[in-house]
């Protein structure tokens, strides 16, 4: 697993080095003292992303113009520097030159934080967003058809809002995303149809009730994508952007044959994002065979004692974790053998297990 972690001018840490064991560790601390970046340090370095942020410069300490973030994952060295807009990528001292190549060798992750009970309650874009982080990891192509797909939609977009648009320069784009918007349906069609029943399952464990989830993916158009972008094309010019398409996609979710958003509890739509989440992990080892790490970002508190214990018991036994909390008088059974760290104003301390 991750076994070393090693930051320079990320977030609010100048330096910092952090030797974990294969079990993982527990970040305690008041809120706003550095904790959370810790977590995502670990996302930026194994999958080149931040659950917090769109692009790599926010990560950049303040008084800096790059950062760096290395450590052993999955007995490799891997390094990551940002600066100038340009990432540099290495694995075991040999330069990696796409990015592609790198998450391939890299390793695999579950976030859990706060912000997930928006996947139930939020716009479709967090649910999109959710889809394309498993996605991108479970098929070596996704990243690059999204990436394809992003690039030609707003192409495509610019060009809709030109009061004279050449037609051959909007069929030209839209081969692009033709191509590479039926791939990213059927990937995510193929993964939705995977993670329903594995979340349904950790919503009943979790819940400790009977209550059916249900998931149902709900496409951006009708029919393949040419026959979506031809439905629309009236439209198009009138609204002057592509109305069908991947970028539409969503996710219904209904607790008990009702829509979540509107009918669940805070304390329901808290556990469905949770199942969620487990339902993340549990299709990543399935279909990769390797048991991702989870990052679970100060989430204990906002859960009832029974919901607490029943995700400590759902969480799979060998699987790496690292928390954040602000306290641990919850803590119990064998996790309180576990390595904790006082983070304190940008400075971590190790403290020892208890015996």
């Amino acid at each position: 697993m991750l076994t070393t972690l090693r930051l320079i001018d990320f977030r609010c840490f100048e330096n910092l080095s952090l030797e974990f064991s294969e079990c993982g560790g527990i970040f305690v601390g008041d809120n706003a003292q550095g904790k959370t970046s810790i977590l995502e340090a670990i996302c930026a370095l194994v999958r080149l992303q931040s659950p917090r942020a769109k692009t790599m410069r926010p990560l950049v300490r303040f008084e800096s113009s790059s950062l760096g973030i290395a450590g052993e994952c999955w007995e490799r060295d891997l390094t990551l520097r940002y600066g100038r807009g340009n990432a540099q990528l290495q694995i075991d001292g040999e330069t990696i030159e796409t990015q592609n190549l790198y998450l391939q060798q890299s390793g695999l992750i579950v976030w859990m934080g706060n912000e997930d009970v928006d996947l139930i309650r939020g716009s479709g874009g967090g649910r999109r967003h959710y889809l394309d982080f498993i996605c991108s990891q479970l098929d070596a192509g996704y990243r690059r058809a999204l990436s394809r797909y992003r690039r030609a939609l707003k192409a495509r977009n610019m060009l809709l809002k030109d009061r004279v648009t050449s037609d051959a320069e909007l069929n030209a784009y839209a081969e692009v995303l033709i191509e590479n918007g039926d791939y990213l349906t059927k990937v995510r069609g193929e993964i939705l149809l995977l993670l329903e029943p594995l979340a349904s399952s950790a919503q009943q464990q979790i819940s400790g009730k009977g209550e059916q989830l249900q998931l149902e993916y709900q496409s951006g158009g009708t029919g393949n994508m040419r026959e979506a972008l031809a439905a629309t094309a009236e439209a198009e010019r009138r609204q002057r952007q592509t109305l069908a398409g991947p970028h539409r996609d969503d996710i219904r979710i209904t607790i008990n044959s009702m829509a979540a958003a509107d009918f669940a509890s805070e304390g329901q739509q808290r556990t469905i994002a949770l199942a969620l989440k487990l339902a993340q992990g549990s299709a990543i080892q399935s279909v990769a065979g390797r048991v991702p790490v989870y990052l679970l970002d100060d989430i204990f508190g906002e859960l009832d004692p029974d919901r607490r214990n029943a995700l400590m018991e759902y969480l799979p036994k060998h699987a790496q974790k690292f928390i954040t909390t602000t306290n641990v008088d919850w803590l119990h059974g064998e996790w309180t053998d576990w390595d904790r760290y006082e983070v304190n104003d940008g400075a971590v301390k190790r403290l020892l297990a208890e015996s």
